[in-house]
């Protein structure tokens, strides 16, 4: 929210990815800087009722989601206000958290509370990720799924969660004579796109918006949508090679997008993010694949030129024809994991191990966190006004299986994604082959491998 090399990645963001994720794709995974400091070991006390000790020390919060820090900077001055223990809080430029991550760790007031958000980036800055297990702090979680741990022990704290899919203006697809009811796997995800463009100019929308290349836009594809065939071969940490299997539902779904469209296949390659969800929030297309993030963006940033109504939004899940796929639930996880500074001074520690316990707690903090980041899991959680989890939430409750974020193990993520992402502009624009997305997807990803692990 970190891949497995020592440069990274989203949510890229994604976003990204995922931005949301388009920024969120970005992940702590430079090289760590070396300091003659031995790492703490030992969690931060606690007292026998369970109670964090009193903290005398200060905390220092390096920030991953630009578009939380005027919630993170409003929280930290009111817990200040009222424990008198400082808490900094600094945000890292969308895209630039790694090197912002290396460059604060390397300074002498260096950051007591930081983002790791994979094994990937674990390998990385486990020297400097305190041991969580048993404190205060940990034991209000509700859940172990998004926590990393390595040989038994718990290092990073997944303090929420997002999720993916197709977004659906449901008033739109109404209108076409349909409900989300009706869809309820690649085929008939299918037969609704291609019935609504058969008609789009009577009906006077599309089924999909854009699915632009530009780089804004394109994490969406090459990460998310790529997920799918990672997720369903099993794609793992130590997958030094994947084979073409579900190559051809990713195809299908690609082609789905893009000969459903807003605009022609030809034109995707300028495309941005912002415009593809400007056709969506305006009434243009039924369909816009994004995540749990894009919620506020559609109704409550003030910025944008247009307001959706919370009622007429849900997402369902990325339908591309494989087997069972009708007990999908959306694509969840996290890149959204803290870790507590292991070299920081016991005092900082403890005072940061005291802040996390309270924003977990707190009428504030957890206000805070499910006006931002939705669903928390942790026992006192508020629930989220967001739509979109009300969606994965509900189809959890029906026993659907996770999509799994298996993107998480890209190699050299950055790399890999251009050439994923410059077969499809070739096959989608120019007239390219298949075969050429399906070697940058095998091929390259044992070079990056390759070039990553040696």
């Amino acid at each position: 929210m970190k891949k497995l090399i020592a440069l990274l990645l989203s949510l890229a963001m994604v976003a990204c990815l995922f931005a949301g994720c388009a920024g969120d794709g970005e992940t702590p995974t430079t090289e760590a800087p070396t300091t003659e400091a031995a790492p703490t070991t030992e969690a931060a006390p606690t007292t026998e009722g369970g109670e964090q000790t009193a903290a005398t020390g200060s905390v220092y919060y390096l920030n991953f989601k630009p578009e939380a820090d005027a919630a993170w900077q409003e929280l930290a001055a009111t817990y200040t206000a009222q424990t008198g223990v400082p808490v900094k809080v600094v945000t890292a430029a969308s895209g630039k958290y790694s090197e912002t991550l290396t460059a604060e760790m390397s300074k002498d007031t260096a950051p007591t509370l930081f983002q790791c958000g994979n094994l990937a980036g674990l390998e990385t800055w486990q020297d400097y990720c305190l041991p969580l297990d048993g404190t205060a702090f940990l034991n209000e979680m509700t859940t172990e799924d998004f926590n990393l741990k390595k040989d038994g022990v718990t290092y990073c704290a997944g303090y929420c969660y997002e999720a993916y899919g197709i977004i659906v203006n449901t008033a739109l697809l109404a209108d076409a004579g349909y409900t989300v009811a009706d869809i309820t796997d690649f085929a008939s995800l299918k037969a609704v796109a291609e019935d609504i463009t058969a008609r789009s100019e009577e009906l006077g929308f599309s089924a999909f918006s854009s699915a632009g290349l530009d780089g804004s836009s394109s994490w969406r594809f090459s990460g998310h949508l790529a997920n799918m065939p990672l997720y369903y071969q099993g794609v793992g940490a130590d997958s030094a090679t994947i084979t073409s299997d579900y190559l051809d539902n990713f195809k299908a779904i690609w082609d789905l997008y893009i000969n459903n469209s807003t605009c022609a296949p030809a034109e995707i390659g300028p495309k941005t993010g912002d415009e593809s969800e400007a056709e969506f929030g305006t009434g243009k297309a039924v369909f816009f694949q994004n995540g749990t993030w894009e919620y506020n963006n559609l109704v409550n940033d003030e910025t944008k030129a247009f307001f959706m109504n919370p009622e007429d939004l849900t997402m369902i899940p990325i339908y591309c024809g494989v087997e069972g796929e009708e007990n999908s639930a959306l694509c969840c996880g996290t890149e959204n994991c803290w870790a507590v500074n292991a070299k920081a001074s016991a005092e900082d520690q403890q005072a940061t191990l005291d802040f996390l316990y309270w924003v977990v707690t707190s009428d504030e903090g957890t206000k805070m966190m499910a006006e931002q980041f939705g669903p928390i899991p942790f026992k006192n959680a508020k629930e989220s006004e967001n739509v979109f989890f009300n969606a994965a939430n509900a189809l959890f409750a029906e026993g659907k299986y996770n999509v799994a974020w298996a993107f998480n193990y890209t190699p050299n993520v950055d790399s890999w994604r251009q050439g994923v992402v410059d077969a499809l502009m070739a096959y989608s624009t120019a007239g390219g082959s298949w075969d050429d997305v399906v070697t940058a997807f095998v091929d390259g990803w044992a070079t990056e491998w390759e070039l990553q692990n040696g």
